[in-house]
């Protein structure tokens, strides 16, 4: 018997890309409707490829919908689903958990969404399986559900579907804990997972455990291919386990090396080279790229004197980029001078003034934070658009760098206001 089935998790169907608008010629419609692109492209591979069942491992929605839109677009694909002959098998997690979403629409016959009061086990024996899960009663769930599972049925190919952290993920909440051993424990043949963002193979067989990664990223933190696991079972036994990319929007952030580079020409064609390079692997999707500049270079100095010079030659680079689709999110600066700061240090004026300044908040990263805290009590919290650019959440080399623009840009208005003079 032979069946192929799909593994997907964090659809965030609608997840509100806030701040978009403060980005200048940003593609927002785009943006936005990516994630349901994406779900677009979920069925129609699994129509083309005629499996038998999605599993939809949690996190279908970012929290309770802002009108029934969201719900009926999600719903209209599962009829898309159910009228090919596709069984689809739901566990709700943290997003969508039973507490989060108040609305309601009528279910679609075939897509079966596990109980949030138990666990249970949906027999599937015409085609030799069994799906086991158990969705989330509210948004925190801190105790570990798989104890609770059922046994795996004998004779029947065994999947889990779980919503979990395992046993933490940098970045996520430490939602229904639980280890790899403790999986594999149960006895089942494959652990169909979500909550992680990252695409993740946690054990390549017995059983085979899976973070399939969102499918469609949402913000420069999510980068690279994002999509779906596709799965071939033939006599209960797993011959075919591929990852497939589904994303309509891929963000990237890449690093742009400035030493040595003097003008602006030549940084704009290393980032052509590179920018072309990232849009050949795809061409048929919007690249989203966020841009590091770093490294020792005179473009340091340009920069201070004419804020924003670089950004505008990254973006200039990017539209000369033939046959790709891409749009740069952000230029963020870690340049350093090529100046000789031991001996400008040595200087009686203002200018050494500001490199021993920068050099002594610099010397212990304790200081240097209580430091810049300190420069921020009277700003207030910043934006929500602007939290992943929040001084206070930056390590201690983001913070250097954020000093050594600050030095830079001091330097060349002192500079400019010399009279007939600078320090170069």
């Amino acid at each position: 018997m032979r069946f192929a089935f799909i593994h997907a998790a964090d659809l965030h169907v609608d997840s509100p890309l806030r701040g978009l608008d403060a980005y200048e010629g940003a593609p927002v419609e785009r943006l936005r409707g990516a994630t349901r692109q994406a779900l677009v492209a979920l069925v129609d591979l699994a129509i083309d490829e005629r499996v038998a069942l999605v599993l939809l491992a949690g996190d279908i929605y970012d929290g309770d919908w802002a009108d029934f839109r969201t719900g009926l677009f999600f719903r209209e694909q599962m009829l898309r689903l159910a009228r090919a002959g596709i069984r689809v098998f739901v566990v709700k997690g943290n997003h969508d958990a039973e507490s989060q979403i108040t609305r309601q629409l009528p279910e679609v016959e075939g897509v079966h969404v596990f109980s949030s009061m138990k666990s249970e086990t949906v027999d599937l024996p015409e085609l030799g399986a069994a799906v086991h899960g158990r969705s989330f009663p509210n948004r925190a769930v801190p105790e570990d559900l798989v104890p609770l599972y059922p046994d795996p049925l004998p004779g029947r190919f065994n999947i889990g579907l779980l919503h979990t952290s395992l046993t933490g993920r940098e970045g996520h909440d430490p939602y229904a804990p639980t280890t790899p051993d403790a999986l594999a424990a149960k006895g089942y043949d494959y652990f169909a997972l979500g909550h992680v963002h990252a695409r993740e193979v946690v054990r390549e067989a017995s059983p085979r455990i899976v973070f399939p990664g969102n499918l469609q990223g949402r913000n420069a933190r999510e980068t690279g291919p994002k999509g779906c696991e596709l799965v071939v079972v033939e006599h209960g036994a797993i011959t075919s386990a591929q990852f497939v990319a589904l994303d309509v929007v891929r963000w990237h952030r890449v690093s742009l090396d400035a030493g040595g580079l003097a003008g602006v020409e030549a940084l704009a064609r290393r980032f052509r080279e590179l920018g072309a390079s990232l849009a050949a692997e795809a061409r048929d999707r919007l690249h989203a790229v966020r841009v590091v500049v770093e490294g020792e270079s005179p473009l340091h100095r340009v920069e201070a004197e004419q804020p924003g010079t670089i950004a505008a030659a990254i973006q200039a680079a990017a539209q000369d980029i033939d046959g790709a689709d891409v749009w740069i999110e952000t230029v963020r600066l870690a340049l350093r001078s090529p100046m000789d700061r031991g001996a400008v240090a040595q200087r009686d004026d203002a200018v050494g003034e500001v490199v021993r300044l920068v050099d002594a908040l610099s010397a212990d990263d304790e200081s240097m934070r209580a430091w810049v805290l300190a420069q921020l009590d009277e700003l207030g919290p910043l934006p929500a658009s602007l939290a992943d650019a929040d001084p206070r959440s930056l390590d201690p080399a983001s913070i250097r760098a954020l000093l050594g623009d600050a030095e830079a840009t001091v330097l060349a208005q002192l500079a400019s206001e010399a009279p007939g003079g600078d320090d170069r």
